[in-house]
């Protein structure tokens, strides 16, 4: 992934403009380090910061045709790209081996069609000069993976700015708005236009299919396959709890297949890293003792990953709490909490020279993972739920992993929100989800990965192979990752927080805060960091909150530890 900014038909003096666009650029340059670039065409300024991850020798951005009346600029990872360039009717001359110009390409033939054809993570924006009057494009993948705003300024509301992330925006626009995932925006008629459209969407719509665990399998295993595509040394990120366990033995698996076999000229997908860098690397982090750096050490020796755990001290998170909010560009609670642990351990990986991971965010929302899930009035409420917790990961998990790991020019893909795979286990009923005190929440994608289960379908030559994971993690008790890490974690952040926010102050939050009044000295004191950093009003539009359902009777503390099911609550 890398850094975009764009402004589109600026008023004034473009050439005088570039400079301070620049700046602007600069300000995302965590999100790529390696290389920056930037091109001015007519009234509008577009621009690059670069993450080398596939085509590292000849992938420069921004992008353009042969007459250079399109021009692209592009964040993200296109794992189908090999089928949409056999689609194109017209022989196309690519410039770069990068996987994202075939969107250029793509959209030169079917314009905004294109969106719903790629399969992959991105934000991108594209300006079309072949009419009188010059268009933008803009996209955001299905989910949110990849982070994108948009910004105006009041006086000349045709001036539109693009940009991965808010910081680029606050200086310069007083009306800053998250990018819609799934949509796209065409300065044509100024609006936005959903483009992913899948039957599930509809938190109403309950599905009625019983769960295939092969096809649950055979899609998630697709998932992880195609995010192997790089060009750079990879790894995984391992906590030790089922779902990023789960993620790294598929993807030891998938990558000693690649690395035994060729690939074929009619893959789909591009599999090279496999075969550059067939050893998995693992990374967790923790407090001292913390049970995911016990847990993840047991699943790297079981697995034969190459294995880095890395350790910080409660003093040394509270000293990184206000950069993770920088980076962040959020104060809520939970967020914060999980981010901090994970914006630490991505710049220890990004040391040893590792520029992407897999990761295991999405599963929690998919199959509804989270602890006060359990307490679920019905089968059709615990569906809705996921489905709404799915709209919304783009404001909470994928913000998380998409930003704690740029602030370090280190990308994270996630397989569990692969179009495809969502496909499969979002059609699932929900009387198949459900999780009780005798049902372990995520029950179905446990058993579709059990070979000692039945009912998962596995073939003789499978079962052959061995086990995914030991029995122990495979039905490991849901840990939160801001729990995991140490439960003293959480503890000291409200201590800390107790001791720097004053009762006094606390009991004022509602003049201080009058727009999303924080109710803990915790959320008061991440309030007041954001806006040191981010002072404009504008930038409160794009921070929404996670909490439980509380309406369910569960407890508003976003700690998993906070739910009376948790074997460790308090």
């Amino acid at each position: 992934m890398c850094g975009i900014f764009c402004v589109f038909n600026y008023q004034g003096d473009v050439e005088k403009y570039r400079h301070r666009a620049l700046e602007m650029s600069k300000r995302i340059r965590h999100r790529g380090p390696d290389w920056s670039g930037c091109v001015v065409a007519d009234n509008s300024i577009i621009c690059h910061e670069r993450l080398a991850i596939v085509g590292v020798d000849t992938g420069a951005q921004p992008l353009t045709n042969e007459d250079e009346t399109i021009i692209l600029t592009v964040n993200g990872e296109i794992y189908n790209h090999n089928m949409l360039e056999r689609q194109l009717v017209q022989p196309a001359k690519f410039k770069t081996r990068s996987d994202c110009e075939v969107i250029l390409h793509a959209y030169s033939e079917i314009g905004t069609d294109v969106c719903a054809k790629l399969d992959g993570m991105f934000s991108w924006a594209l300006v079309d000069r072949r009419t009188t009057q010059p268009r933008l494009v803009a996209a955001r993948d299905p989910i949110g993976i990849t982070t994108l705003y948009i910004g105006r300024v009041s006086a000349h509301p045709e001036t539109v700015y693009v940009a991965s992330e808010l910081k680029s925006l606050n200086e310069e626009c007083d009306q800053i708005d998250e990018f819609p995932p799934g949509h796209f925006f065409d300065s044509k008629d100024g609006k936005f236009h959903r483009y992913f459209k899948p039957d599930w969407w509809t938190p109403e719509r309950i599905p009625t299919a019983p769960v295939d665990y092969r096809a649950l399998r055979e899609s998630l295993t697709a998932a992880v396959r195609k995010r192997l595509m790089a060009e750079v040394p990879y790894g995984v990120l391992l906590s030790g709890g089922l779902d990023s366990s789960l993620i790294s033995s598929i993807a030891v698996r998938e990558a000693a297949r690649i690395s035994a076999n060729a690939q074929s000229d009619v893959e789909d997908i591009d599999t090279r890293s496999a075969r550059y860098f067939p050893r998995m690397h693992s990374f967790s982090v923790g407090l001292p003792g913390a049970p995911d750096l016990l847990a993840a050490r047991k699943v790297a020796k079981f697995l034969k990953t190459a294995h880095h755990e890395f350790t910080y001290t409660v003093q040394e998170g509270l000293d990184a709490i206000s950069d993770v909010i920088y980076h962040l560009e959020t104060y809520d609670v939970t967020t914060v909490r999980a981010s901090t642990p994970m914006y630490l351990l991505s710049r220890r990986i990004r040391s040893t020279g590792v520029k992407m991971v897999l990761s295991g965010e999405g599963s929690d929302e998919v199959f509804g993972g989270y602890l006060y899930f359990h307490y679920a009035p019905s089968p059709e409420e615990f569906h809705k739920e996921t489905v709404n917790r799915v709209h919304n990961l783009h404001t909470s998990d994928c913000l998380r992993a998409n930003k704690s790991t740029m602030a370090w020019g280190l990308e994270a893909r996630v397989p569990f929100l692969d179009k495809e795979f969502l496909q499969v286990a979002m059609n699932v009923r929900p009387e198949d989800k459900l999780c009780s005190k005798d049902i372990m929440e995520k029950a179905i994608i446990r058993r579709a990965f059990d070979i000692n289960c039945p009912e998962a379908g596995f073939t003789p030559e499978e079962i052959a192979t061995g086990p995914y994971l030991p029995d122990d993690v495979l039905w490991r008790q849901k840990e939160q990752f801001s729990d995991g890490v140490g439960y003293s974690w959480i503890d000291s952040l409200k201590e800390s927080a107790a001791a720097r926010v004053s009762d006094e102050a606390m009991a004022a939050a509602k003049e201080r805060f009058p727009h999303d009044t924080p109710d803990t000295k915790e959320a008061y004191l991440y309030r007041e960091l954001f806006e040191q950093h981010f002072p404009q009003s504008a930038c409160l539009a794009s921070v929404v909150r996670w909490v439980p359902r509380t309406d369910w009777g569960c407890s508003a503390d976003p700690s998993g530890r906070a739910q009376k099911i948790h074997d460790n609550a308090y």
